[in-house]
C-alpha cells in the first residue's frame, strides 16, 4: 500500500505538520464523555470486540455475514469496533458496494463503532477503484455509514460525535471508567499521497485543505477525550483508528509515507503523558496482529517523528485483517487492582474465509 514518493510530497507533509502543530487546543466540546446506560452498563463487566481490514476480496465478502453472526453470538460484548478498510485496495469504491456493507453492518445486534479506512475513500482515485475523487467518496462514506450522528450502527448506542463540525465519524463514549474514541486517521500518509489515478503527482490544494481540517478535528477529538478521562479519573483510554502509524514492517520508513501523521503522534504523546494511566491504541492497516509499545523510550519511531518525549504508558494493538482475517480481537476488563485494566485475546471466527 505504501511506496516511496518524491520529495515534494514530504514537503507538503511538512507544511501540514506546521499547520497541525499550530492548531489551537480548541476549548469547548461537542459533548464528550457520554456514559451509555444500555449495552455494557457500568454495573456489568466490560468486554468488547474489534475487527478491521475486512472484508477483503470475494471469499471474505461471502464470509462476512458469518463473521457478524459470530460476534453477535457473544452476548457478553458491549460493542464491536471496526477500524476501517471495508474492501481491498484494488476493487471499485461504488455506492452499491457501500450499500452492501451497510446492510451487513445493520445485521449487528451489538452496537458497531466504525471508523473509515483508506481503501474506502483515500485510495479510490486508483483506476481499478473507479478513479473517483476521494473527497466525493468520503462524503459518500459519511452519508452511508453515519446517517444518524451520535448513534451507532447495529444496535443503537448513543455516542458523542463531531457532527456539528462536519466529522460525524469522530466519536467518543465512556464505559466502566474507561474512555473510548474512534478517530478518522487513514493510511496512505493520512490521505496526503497524490491522487495518481487522477493524474496528480503532488497533493492538490483541496486535498491538503481536507487533511489539515480533519487533522485539526482529530487533534481536538483526542485532546477532549483525554481531558474527559482525566476529569473522571478513568482507568484507561482506548483510541481506535485505521492507520498503522508505526508499521513494524517499515524498517526504513520514508517521510513521504508517514510525515503527515506527525502532529497526531505528538498529540498522543502529550495526552498520554498528561493522563498518566494506560492508553491503548487499536489500529488496522498492516493486517498482522501486533502488540507493542512504539512510543517507549528508545523507540526508533520517536526519532522518526522528531519527538524527544516518550509515552511509555501507550500500548498499540494491530488487528488481523485481509488474508489474516481469521480472528477478531476481544478485550475484557480485568478485576480492580489488576496490573492492567484490559486483557486482550484473539478469538477465531467459526467459519473463516477459505
Amino acid at each position: 500500500m505504501r511506496t516511496k514518493r518524491i520529495l515534494i510530497i514530504a514537503t507538503a507533509a511538512a507544511a501540514l505538520l506546521v499547520a497541525g502543530a499550530a492548531a489551537p487546543a480548541f476549548a469547548g466540546s461537542e459533548g464528550h464523555g457520554h456514559d451509555d446506560p444500555g449495552h455494557g452498563s457500568d454495573r456489568a463487566s466490560l468486554s468488547f470486540g474489534v475487527i478491521g481490514d475486512v472484508p477483503y476480496g470475494a471469499a471474505e465478502i461471502a464470509a462476512f455475514p458469518s463473521y457478524v453472526q459470530d460476534l453477535n453470538a457473544h452476548k457478553e460484548l458491549s460493542f464491536v469496533g471496526h477500524v476501517g478498510d471495508i474492501k481491498n485496495g484494488s476493487s471499485v469504491c461504488s455506492d452499491e458496494y457501500f450499500a452492501s456493507i451497510r446492510s451487513n453492518f445493520d445485521s449487528f445486534r451489538l452496537p458497531l463503532v466504525y471508523t473509515p479506512g483508506d481503501n474506502e475513500w483515500t485510495d479510490c482515485h486508483r483506476a481499478n477503484n473507479g478513479a473517483y475523487n476521494p473527497l466525493e467518496r468520503l462524503a459518500a462514506v459519511r452519508k452511508t455509514f453515519f446517517p444518524r450522528p451520535g448513534v451507532t450502527l447495529g444496535a443503537p448506542m448513543r455516542v458523542d460525535s463531531q457532527a456539528r463540525s462536519g466529522f460525524p465519524e469522530n466519536v467518543d463514549f465512556r464505559k466502566n471508567d474507561i474512555s473510548f474514541t474512534a478517530v478518522n486517521i487513514p493510511g496512505s500518509d493520512n490521505s496526503l499521497l497524490p491522487w495518481s489515478g487522477l493524474g496528480q503527482t503532488t497533493p492538490t490544494p483541496e486535498q491538503v485543505a481536507e487533511v489539515q481540517a480533519r487533522t485539526q478535528a482529530d487533534i481536538r477529538q483526542l485532546t477532549e477525550t483525554f481531558q474527559d478521562a482525566r476529569r473522571h479519573h478513568d482507568r484507561a483510554v482506548v483510541v481506535m483508528t485505521q492507520a498503522d502509524m508505526f508499521d513494524p514492517t517499515g524498517t526504513d520508513p520514508a517521510p513521504s509515507d508517514y510525515a503527515a501523521f506527525t502532529p497526531l503522534v505528538k498529540t498522543l504523546i502529550e495526552q498520554a503523558n498528561t493522563f498518566g494511566g494506560p492508553v491503548y491504541l487499536i489500529n488496522g492497516d498492516s493486517h498482522v496482529f501486533n502488540e507493542d509499545h512504539p512510543l517507549a523510550s528508545g523507540s526508533s519511531w520517536l526519532t522518526f517523528y522528531g519527538q524527544s518525549t516518550a509515552a511509555t504508558n501507550l500500548t498499540r494493538l494491530t488487528v488481523d485483517g485481509s488474508a489474516n482475517a481469521q480472528d477478531w480481537l476481544k478485550a475484557t476488563e480485568a478485576p480492580r487492582g489488576a496490573t492492567t485494566p484490559l486483557i486482550f485475546e484473539r478469538v477465531p471466527f467459526t467459519h473463516p474465509a477459505s
